[in-house]
């Protein structure tokens, strides 16, 4: 990409600072947070989804089977919820973690179909220091998924060890997850 402006002209270009995540400090015990954007499930989501993890269950890939039982339509795989759920939930718990160290307490509560859209909320249940690690603690939060109509799905304990800030040095030029000098590096004068 080429700049056509002249190296002489002063510009009016900035880098500034989006959303870092949080860190350990960030969180509070009682605190939720709705994560962003909703996801509506697809067939093809279920289908890949299922033959990616050899899920040979029918009620998730055969019509004519599923449309026999109790919900006469075929579910989506339960793993996918959880997948989808806590992918749904980084942005706001885990973007700085350096382990996720435990999914317990998992529930299906509703069935999920294709075509639901789901959206997700986290508690969070309570956090830690680590003696052996002073760069970062423990926090336990309880994720929520719920479906379009508001019906609970799925609930689960996530537990990932979250780095402290003062432990990390993002900037405008290099934030999380990016490595140092890729992209536009303005310098300041």
């Amino acid at each position: 990409m080429t700049d056509d402006r002249s190296a002489t002209e002063p510009s009016d270009q900035r880098l500034v600072s989006g959303w870092q995540g949080r860190y350990y400090e960030d969180f509070n015990v009682g605190d939720i947070y709705k994560h962003p954007y909703g996801r509506t499930v697809t067939e093809t989501d279920n289908v890949w989804f299922t033959n990616l993890t050899m899920n040979v269950n029918p009620m998730h890939f055969n019509a004519p089977y599923a449309a026999n039982t109790e919900f006469g339509e075929r579910l989506v795989d339960g793993t996918f919820v959880i997948a989808l759920a806590v992918g749904m939930s980084v942005i706001d718990i885990s973007m700085n973690a350096t382990a996720n160290l435990g999914y317990d307490d998992i529930r299906h509560h509703s069935p999920v179909f294709h075509g639901d859209t789901i959206f997700a909320e986290s508690e969070v249940l309570s956090k830690r220091e680590l003696e052996s690690r002073e760069h970062a603690g423990i926090v336990t939060t309880e994720l929520r998924a719920y479906n379009q109509e508001s019906d609970l799905v799925l609930s689960l304990e996530r537990t990932p060890m979250v780095l402290k800030r003062e432990y990390t040095a993002p900037s405008p030029a290099c934030p999380p997850g990016w490595p140092e000098g890729v992209g536009t590096q303005l310098t300041e004068e």
